[in-house]
Formats: structure tokens, sequence, C-alpha cells
């Protein structure tokens, strides 16, 4: 007897965003062709015609206005360029927010391959969190944090800013870094 093989159910997938061709359950549409131009209002069938005979999908994009506006396109290239916007609005708005770990006995040679880190991070538009952790006997050392702070301040002055200063908070130290404006 061979392996026993297990059913574990159905794919799960998420849902369509948008309804294409007869998924589309109005009577009446307004249709945009591949160009973006304006053809009118028309029946769903005489619709799905036009987009067939183009080797296109038709796709509800507005089902909430009165009747529903339709875009003649290919489907796999609209959900394409859709992520591709939603991933560059991300960007936009400031990117993650990535965190960079200290400790108050960090060796130099340490904090410059971290420094390094830190700048590609920002290159690529995110905010960066430094964080300085204090265990034990470090409690004592609040001190040397700030003059980890200071260095590593001193050393990418060049290409990033504070947006907040060093804030004690338990026994942790932050700053937020962000790119240097222009």
């Amino acid at each position: 007897m061979g392996k026993k093989k297990f059913f574990r159910g159905p794919v799960k997938r998420e849902p369509e965003p948008y309804r294409v061709n007869e998924r589309i359950n109005a009577r009446e549409v307004r249709v945009i062709d591949e160009e973006g131009r304006h053809l009118g209002i028309m029946d769903i069938n005489s619709a799905l015609e036009l987009a067939y005979s183009k080797e296109l999908d038709l796709v509800e994009i507005a089902p909430n206005q009165n009747p529903p506006v339709c875009k003649i396109v290919d489907y796999g290239k609209f959900k394409y360029e859709m992520k591709k916007k939603e991933k560059k609005e991300k960007k936009v708005q400031g990117g993650e927010v990535k965190e960079i770990s200290f400790r108050p006995t960090t060796s130099l040679h340490d904090v410059e391959i971290k420094l390094k880190k830190v700048k590609e991070f920002i290159e690529e538009g995110n905010k960066v969190k430094i964080r300085i952790f204090f265990k034990g006997r470090e409690r004592m050392m609040f001190e040397k944090g700030k003059e980890i702070f200071y260095k590593i301040f001193e050393k990418m002055s060049e290409w990033a800013e504070v947006e907040k200063e060093p804030t004690p908070l338990g026994l942790n130290q932050y700053i937020a870094i962000i790119r240097k404006k222009k």
C-alpha cells in the first residue's frame, strides 16, 4: 500500500474585487473602451459581445453608479496594474517603519554594519526606528545609550535626519530617522 493521502479541503482564494463578464448583474451598463473613450449606455448582452469581439473582458469598475460603469480591458493586465498602483500609493504614504536594535555594549564595527542596513532602508523610502535596549545592570548606562545615539547622528548626518529625538520608554530608548530633505 502506498502513502495515505489526506484531503486538505478546498483551496481558499480571496474574492475578486471586480465583477467580470457574466458576473455583472445589471441590465444596462455605461461602457468605456480600452482607450478610455465613452461608448455610451448599452444593454449588458451587447456590451459583452463587443468585449468578446475584441477578445477582452468587460469589467465593472463603478458598481454604485446608475447605470454601473464597465470598462473593456484585459482583466489579468488590469489586476496587475491595480496591484502596482496600490504598491506605489503605499510607498508615497511613507513606506514601512523598520526597526534596528542596539545594546549599550554594541561594538563600533557592529554599529557601522547596522548603519549600512539603516541607509538601505532609508533609500528604499522607509522610516527607521532605532532602539537601544538595556538589560540587567545596563540600566545604569542610560547616558551611554545617548552617547551611542550621538555617534549614530554624526555618521548619518549626510543622508538622514532625526524625526524624533531620543525618548526613553521603559528599558529602551528610541529615535525615529527619515531621509534628509534636499
